[in-house]
């Protein structure tokens, strides 16, 4: 159950931090709340995950699915640089989660 609560968690995060970017600098109320309320429900899951996974391959795990997520949905929503450096640093990324992820299974 540790790890569906993780997943939660940054599959919230991410919807966190794409909702802080259409909320323009706090400029637009639905954007805006949703972002409030995703990190909230973000920090609440990894805070479930925690209970039963060492804190600190949980947050490791937890930031990195979220950035990599926020980096692809950069890319495809709003057009953010795609370079083979930038696609190296993703994969590098996602080999550590996986990597961590292998470590506490």
């Amino acid at each position: 159950m540790a790890w569906i609560y993780l997943a939660l968690a940054s599959v919230v995060e991410i919807i966190m931090a794409i909702s802080l970017k259409y909320a323009l600098g706090w400029t637009r109320l639905v954007p805006s709340m949703v972002g409030v309320l995703a990190a909230a429900g973000s920090v609440l899951f990894l805070t479930l995950a925690m209970r039963s996974l060492p804190a600190g391959t949980a947050y490791a795990i937890w930031t990195g699915t979220g950035s990599v997520g926020v980096a692809v949905l950069g890319i495809w929503l709003f057009n953010d640089a795609l370079s083979p450096l930038r696609i190296l640093c993703i994969g590098l990324i996602v080999a550590g989660t996986i990597g961590l992820r292998m470590l506490d299974a």
